[in-house]
């Protein structure tokens, strides 16, 4: 799945927006959990100051104070209705700065705080049934009263607890929107960004199936080089198919000339005659194989089958008259092949001319496209052939009648084998008129 540059963009977005929206859970939660715990935190800071501003000095017991420590007396207590709530664990204590008990709220009954020694604020600790508690511890002097004293306030840390669970939720639900746009604004990015090579690679299978020479220029520049680098390389292919057919040409007139010239010097009954045909066929087959070797066609090329059809029928027509065949041909008009016309010529000539050689009194031909390829079926009536001679029939030279109608045969090997150049192939098998079936495989 990852050999997909879009499957790899999407699959590291989808890791980065994972981590990114963890992060930003942990970071956002505990900015939330302290001020949350802060604003409580503040609360118990309050209850300190307002404790400490109503302390005034005592002269005797009364009002809650220790006769054994009557320092001070609380004449004006918080206010606040949690702190009178039975063990609401909101509470204050007043005590020395050693620890002696001087006075508490009325949420402790008759239990007392053990705060650790000196002053601080927001620490942990445990109420009187083991509660987590948040505990702060203000040491302060009072005028007119020599030993220092210390207010101690306690906060639940269930309360707090409460407060983040609130938070939480649509803490949890913000994000979650938050990556579900950001996941569709990838996938809208990503889509967005490959469109041009999407665009790219549909450009490519025009060219393919002939329906375009050149690739268009990209309206992004990263592309652009590729784009001009696959043109200059198609313009390439057509130079240096161009020069070869050129060469080769060059060479089949230096070579048939001579040949021509020979078997002109020969009689009509000369057993050579029969010998210069043959070596002019293997020129022709050897030829052919060199100008087909490695790219067997230019691309962008598309040749519709049917008028190819038609120009063959109007030279095999005539000698298919004279033996009373009658030649039946359903061409879909789409059908076209992904190659020059020539080449087609050459293998649809080829089965042609062969099952008009070899039919009774009648040849089909029927060729249809789809899926990008194009199937060619020609069929007879004639003798046909076993299923065993099928491979020797398309071997250079495996003539299966020796007495039959005059060739080298070539001509099966050489469809075939052009047909396994452009992609494709020739199967033979028994036709349902009686005779041969050659079904001819090529890209559409």
């Amino acid at each position: 799945m990852l050999d997909s540059i879009r499957a790899r963009l999407l699959a590291a977005a989808a890791l980065w927006l994972t981590l990114v929206l963890l992060a930003a859970w942990w970071f956002i939660g505990g900015v939330l959990e302290r001020f949350v715990t802060e604003r409580f935190d503040a609360e118990a800071a309050v209850i300190a100051e307002t404790l400490i501003a109503g302390i005034e000095p005592g002269a005797g017991a009364g009002s809650g104070i220790d006769a054994s420590s009557a320092l001070v007396e609380v004449t004006r207590p918080p206010a606040d209705p949690r702190l009178s709530l039975p063990l609401s664990l909101w509470s204050w204590q007043l005590e020395t700065s050693d620890g002696d008990f001087i006075a508490r709220s009325a949420s402790l009954l008759d239990l007392r705080l053990d705060a650790p020694p000196g002053s601080y604020a927001g620490q942990p600790g445990t109420g009187p049934d083991g509660e987590p508690l948040r505990v702060m511890r203000a040491v302060f002097t009072l005028p007119g009263v020599e030993q220092p004293l210390a207010v101690v306030v306690t906060v639940p840390r269930a309360e707090i607890d409460a407060a983040m669970a609130l938070v939480r939720p649509p803490l949890a639900l913000a994000l979650v929107v938050l990556g579900a746009g950001l996941a569709v604004a990838t996938l809208v990015q990503v889509g967005w960004g490959l469109r041009t090579l999407d665009a790219l690679g549909r450009d490519i299978r025009r060219i393919r199936a002939g329906q375009a020479e050149h690739i268009p220029l990209p309206p992004v520049a990263e592309l652009r080089p590729v784009a001009a680098e696959l043109n200059a390389l198609l313009d390439a292919n057509r130079s240096v198919i161009a020069r070869a057919r050129e060469h080769l040409g060059n060479l089949a007139h230096s070579l048939r000339t001579p040949l021509s010239a020979l078997a002109n010097t020969l009689p009509d009954d000369h057993p050579g005659r029969a010998l210069v045909a043959r070596m002019d066929r293997q020129i022709s087959w050897h030829l052919r194989r060199a100008r087909s070797a490695g790219q067997p066609r230019l691309l962008g090329h598309a040749t519709p089958v049917a008028p190819v059809v038609d120009d063959i029928l109007m030279v095999l027509r005539r000698p298919a008259e004279d033996r009373g065949l009658r030649i039946a041909t359903a061409c879909d008009a789409a059908a076209r092949f992904a190659g020059e016309r020539q080449d087609l010529e050459e293998m649809l000539g080829n089965l042609l001319e062969n099952a008009v050689k070899y039919a009774r009194t009648a040849v089909q031909l029927s060729a249809s496209g789809a899926a990008g390829r194009l199937i060619i079926t020609i069929e007879d009536d004639g003798p046909g052939m076993e299923d065993s001679d099928h491979a020797r029939a398309l071997s250079r030279g495996g003539r299966l009648d020796e007495m039959g109608p005059p060739g080298a045969g070539l001509g099966l090997a050489i469809v075939a084998d052009l047909a396994g150049l452009h992609g494709g192939g020739l199967a033979l098998g028994r036709s349902a008129l009686g005779g041969l079936r050659a079904e001819l495989t090529l890209p559409g």
